[in-house]
């Protein structure tokens, strides 16, 4: 994501933790210092995920597992663009400590950090506004049967380099689509502008966005009314994804800590994640038929 790479993504989410320079895994420390605070590292204004306020996904976590270690949270905010986790978990300057030490959200798979066991499993989705001619859209199949005149008429908005953008043209959809980048040099621009201005504004008809991003901003969104569609991987295009926390390679203790939170505090994680309207598919999702 790489929370806006999921995100825009799996963008965010993400939009983009894009390659850094590989690192070479420090020699893990015998005793490691006690820790003073929890120190996460976060994007400043990337909700549903994280914010400076403090109202995103993975600062509710990030204080959950605050109270449960008995330590204060602090943040240190870099834009999540080119070079995010060298400019946040890496950095450190000569007789200085970490800034960071855990990245809320990661992909599993994501090579620039060691990365923990998931936390969950979401899926891109279909946001559209009811009462505007798709109602019956249950599946993506049931948007991929509508009448071709239908069809044609359609605005798509999706993030470039996506799956979504991969679905529109695997399935002929390509004139449909109105794309977003998925970096903006904008500091102030979010993944959730696109169905928070541009969707429920009826600039575009329907947006194919990452799901915690669907999820939080179509029950964000009052007016028009706003339904959402969890989409199926199909063959070529992957629309699941299971997301993890990222520590630094070698702090193998401070991992385990991290991983043994994951589960002792799984039923607050589960909270959050409902309270933010996260679409959660597991194993089977992608194996049964649209």
């Amino acid at each position: 994501m790489m929370q806006r790479l999921l995100a825009a993504c799996v963008a965010c989410a993400c939009m983009a933790m894009l390659p850094a320079q590989a690192q070479t895994p420090p020699p893990a420390d015998d005793a490691p210092p006690a820790r003073k605070a929890l120190k996460v590292c976060q994007d400043p204004n990337n909700m549903p995920f994280s914010n400076l306020q403090g109202e995103g996904i993975e600062n509710k976590m990030a204080e959950l597992f605050g109270k449960a270690l008995g330590l204060p949270v602090s943040y240190y905010s870099f834009p999540q663009r080119l070079a995010f986790i060298r400019n946040t978990l890496r950095y450190k300057l000569p007789g200085e400590d970490f800034r960071c030490d855990i990245v809320m959200g990661v992909p599993v798979g994501f090579d620039q950090v060691s990365v923990t066991k998931p936390i969950y499993r979401s899926t891109y989705a279909l946001v559209f506004a009811k009462g505007r001619g798709l109602d019956a859209v249950k599946t993506q199949a049931d948007f991929l049967a509508l009448d071709k005149a239908v069809l044609q008429k359609l605005r798509i908005g999706v993030y470039d380099k996506s799956p979504a953008s991969e679905w529109l043209n695997r399935h002929q959809l390509t004139e449909q689509g109105v794309p977003y980048p998925i970096m903006s040099p904008d500091p102030q621009q979010y993944p959730g502008e696109i169905i928070e201005k541009d969707l429920s504004a009826g600039k575009i008809d329907v947006a194919i966005v990452w799901g915690p991003i669907a999820g939080y901003f179509a029950q964000r969104v009052k007016s028009p009314e706003l339904v959402l569609v969890p989409m199926r991987s199909e063959a070529g295009v992957r629309f699941a994804f299971q997301m993890a926390m990222g520590v630094r390679y070698g702090e193998r203790e401070w991992k385990q800590q991290v991983e043994g939170l994951i589960d002792s505090q799984r039923t607050g994680i589960e909270a959050i994640l409902k309270e933010f309207g996260v679409p959660l598919v597991d194993e089977s999702f992608d194996l049964r038929r649209n």
